[in-house]
C-alpha cells in the first residue's frame, strides 16, 4: 500500500475490522483475499483480473476444476482456491450482484457474499480475510449503499466465527475508503 493510504481499525470484542485504502488487495498478507469474481470464475476485469494475473495459473486451474464440478457460481455464493503466487494462502471467489435499483434482492445478495466468504474462511480455520468493494465497479452498486451492507454483514458474520479474527476491506481509492470508514464508524457507534 502506498504511504498516502489511510487505515482505520475498530475492535469488536476480540475481533478486528480494518478499513484501508487506497490499497492493492493482491499484495495483502491476510490468510485469504476475496475475489469479486464473475460467475464463470475464469477471470475478468477489475480486481478479478488483477488477482488472476498476480496469482498465476494455479488460480485459474482450480477455478476450472470447480466450474467443471458445480457449473457457474451463483451470485451471493463463494468458493475457495489456492492463492498461487499471492502472499495470501487462499482466494475466496464470490459473485456480487449487478445493481438494478435495489429492488431485485441486491442488498441480500451482497450481504451473502460477505457472510459466505467469512464462513468459508472460518471453515478453513483462517484467522484473517481481506475484501475488495464487491459489486461497486462494473456491476454498478452505489458505493455508499454497498459500504453499509458490506461492513454490517461482515461484522455480523465475524461475531459468529471460531477462527477468523480480522476482516479487512482493502479499497482501491480514497472515495471508496471514506464510504466504508463512515459505515464502520456508524456501526461502531451503535450500542
Amino acid at each position: 500500500m502506498a504511504d498516502s493510504g489511510k487505515v482505520m481499525r475498530i475492535a469488536f470484542g476480540e475481533r478486528i475490522l480494518v478499513i484501508t485504502g487506497p490499497g492493492d488487495i493482491t499484495r495483502e498478507q491476510t490468510d485469504a483475499i476475496v475475489n469479486a469474481a464473475n460467475s464463470s470464475l475464469m477471470g475478468g476485469g477489475g480486481v478479478d483480473g488483477a488477482i488472476h494475473r498476480a496469482g498465476g495459473s494455479a488460480i485459474l486451474e482450480a477455478c476450472k476444476e470447480i466450474v467443471g464440478r458445480i457449473g457457474r457460481l451463483p451470485a451471493g455464493q463463494a468458493v475457495a482456491t489456492p492463492a498461487g503466487r499471492l502472499a495470501a494462502r487462499h482466494v475466496i471467489h464470490t459473485v456480487g450482484p449487478f445493481w438494478g435499483g435495489g429492488k431485485r434482492g441486491e442488498p441480500e445478495t451482497l450481504a451473502s457474499c460477505h457472510r459466505e466468504s467469512i464462513r468459508i474462511a472460518d471453515e478453513l480455520q483462517l484467522a484473517s480475510i481481506a475484501f475488495p468493494a464487491i459489486s461497486t465497479g462494473a456491476y454498478g452498486y452505489p458505493v455508499d449503499q454497498a459500504a453499509r451492507i458490506a461492513v454490517g454483514s461482515a461484522v455480523k458474520a465475524l461475531e459468529k466465527t471460531t477462527h477468523v479474527r480480522e476482516v479487512r476491506f482493502v479499497l482501491f481509492d480514497l472515495h471508496t475508503f471514506e464510504h466504508y470508514a463512515n459505515a464502520a464508524r456508524s456501526l461502531a457507534a451503535t450500542p
